[in-house]
């Protein structure tokens, strides 16, 4: 079974790694792409298709953070992977500007002093703010990880529906914006879904191993999302009220992305991908997800690309579908590709880097051995 592999990543998790970030790609195309209209205003079958397809990939961000949560709970902290974070965002972030800039794509009138400062300190800036997020989450794992050691398991079961009626609960069904409501676009709710995930490592979740209640789970919630904004915003116009449900079944904190989020991660926890070709695929390409994500949220290609991909060809068409799927999967095979580059330039860096280390300590030895002949 492949989650009994050690020492290699679990392949049924990482294609989950993948899937998840396909479904971030489509989430953008759906919105930045324009390709969504309300309910009230277009009310045709292929607005509704792409309302159904956004619901059904919106829970992609959480599994992208239960993923993490589930394996940094049981795993050592390392320095070096926030440097690792830190080398990775910022070669997307402050390299793209200036190869749009020789390219000629950008003109450098354009960008200002506070734009550079995107660039430069984009976790600071939020300027990725699901890397913002992720790498303050990342900071807080090992207390986290170590207060869930200690911690009996009805206190952590309190902690977390405490943290979820702050979080998503109340905002889910109070028909007002809460002042502390950030749509699950901040790290707190990170860390609420890391808590989610350790829970699920350590003691499971006995109704969702099996794999028909998990996907029975994630389909209906999907599917409740779709129907509850769609519904809200229609009665909207006779319940003022209501058109705040529109939008909220849509934001990552809603209770129903939670549990759809659950449920997806469920189903994948229990797929078994057999050891050969396939899975050699997945585990090769999983890792290159967050530079995928990095390529194409930079500031200033995040709308750029669908106007290079000529998104506006297929508004109202059910054209839409074929390509839809073309453009995630080229955004993300391109994605791949130039982290798989970027990776390659760290490791010769590295490598020079401890070359030169070790030539130095070298010619240190030398000299104090020259010196104790003396």
């Amino acid at each position: 079974m492949t989650s009994h592999l050690k020492g290699k990543r679990q392949a049924n998790f990482e294609l989950l790694r993948i899937v998840a970030m396909l479904m971030i790609i489509v989430l953008h195309y759906l919105n930045k792409g324009e390709m969504l209209t309300d309910y009230t205003t277009d009310r045709t079958v292929i607005n509704y298709a792409a309302h159904l397809t956004e619901a059904f990939c919106i829970v992609a961000v959480n599994c992208y953070v239960l993923l993490a949560g589930y394996f940094l709970v049981e795993s050592a902290w390392r320095p070096g992977r926030i440097v690792s974070l830190a080398g990775q965002i910022l070669f997307y972030s402050v390299l793209i500007p200036v190869v749009l800039l020789c390219a000629g794509v950008v003109p450098a009138a354009e960008l200002s002093v506070y734009d550079w400062l995107n660039y430069v300190l984009p976790v600071e800036t939020e300027h990725y703010w699901f890397a913002t997020s992720y790498v303050i989450m990342y900071l807080f794992a090992p207390f986290l990880a170590a207060g869930i050691r200690k911690m009996e398991k009805r206190t952590l079961q309190i902690i977390i529906l405490c943290l979820l009626s702050y979080y998503s609960v109340w905002k889910s069904v109070v028909p007002a914006t809460l002042a502390t409501d950030r749509y699950g676009y901040d790290y707190g709710w990170f860390l609420c879904l890391f808590l989610i995930a350790a829970y699920i490592r350590v003691y499971g979740l006995p109704v969702l191993e099996r794999k028909r209640n998990a996907a029975l789970l994630y389909g209906g919630m999907c599917l409740g999302i779709f129907l509850l904004a769609a519904v809200t915003a229609i009665l909207a116009d006779r319940v003022p009220a209501l058109l705040y449900y529109r939008d909220m079944p849509t934001t990552y904190n809603h209770i129903l992305c939670l549990l759809g989020a659950v449920g997806l991660f469920m189903v994948f926890k229990k797929i078994e991908i057999p050891e050969g070709r396939m899975a050699a695929v997945i585990r090769w390409a999983a890792p290159y997800t967050f530079g995928v994500y990095l390529l194409h949220e930079h500031l200033l290609v995040r709308y750029e690309w669908m106007r290079w991909l000529r998104v506006d060809m297929v508004w109202e068409s059910w054209l839409f579908v074929p390509h839809m799927i073309g453009c995630t999967v080229l955004v993300y095979v391109a994605g791949t590709a130039v982290d798989f580059v970027r990776e390659k330039i760290f490791y010769m860096q590295i490598c020079a880097c401890a070359h030169i280390r070790k030539s130095r300590l070298q010619r240190k030895a030398l000299r104090n051995a020259g010196k104790n002949g003396e």
